[in-house]
């Protein structure tokens, strides 16, 4: 889960080793995976790792990091979060947003009715999904796809969102 308290941004989790030099599958949680490219260091666990090297495998960003040259390196790092500082986060463009600026946002249908407040954000490789804590009941989860998200206004923290059939089951 985004911590919206810090002033840092997720920009992947790893979540496997890849090959036996050191390299990790790291699933991005940014929407311009090249981002890494432009990066000379991460931090995982608060600690900053110099990139060596940055490629890509399907869905991945396959991340090797200066002084994890052996695969039983690299898999002490598996579940870990990749993060950088505010400061260092690329601009958004219009109608973009930064995931961090959805947690506790307010969540309302077409017709003004409050849905509840987004909890969470699940990273499915396909689209994120919106996992949404209504006032009473189980979660909701919301696809994060222009069929479903309507608009999200970031100053007043407002989610509009068109409930797709069977989405409330």
């Amino acid at each position: 889960m985004e911590d919206n308290k810090n002033n840092d941004f997720l920009i992947g989790k790893i979540v496997n080793t890849q090959g036996v030099h050191g390299e990790m599958r790291v699933i991005p949680t940014t929407d311009d995976i090249t981002r890494f490219e432009l990066l000379e260091s991460v931090f995982i666990d608060k600690k900053e790792y110099e990139i060596e090297r940055v490629r890509y495998h399907k869905q991945f960003v396959l991340l090797k990091l200066k002084g994890i040259d052996d695969m039983t390196a690299a898999e002490r790092y598996k579940t870990k979060e990749v993060r950088i500082p505010e400061e260092w986060a690329l601009p958004c463009e219009e109608d973009e947003y930064y995931i961090k600026d959805l947690f506790g946002m307010k969540v309302v249908d077409e017709e003004g009715s409050e849905i509840g407040e987004i909890k969470d954000v699940m990273f499915t490789g396909a689209n994120d999904v919106y996992i949404i804590k209504p006032k009473s009941g189980k979660d909701i989860l919301i696809p994060a796809i222009k069929e479903c998200v309507l608009k999200v206004d970031t100053e007043n923290k407002v989610m509009h969102i068109h409930l797709m059939e069977g989405l409330l089951e």
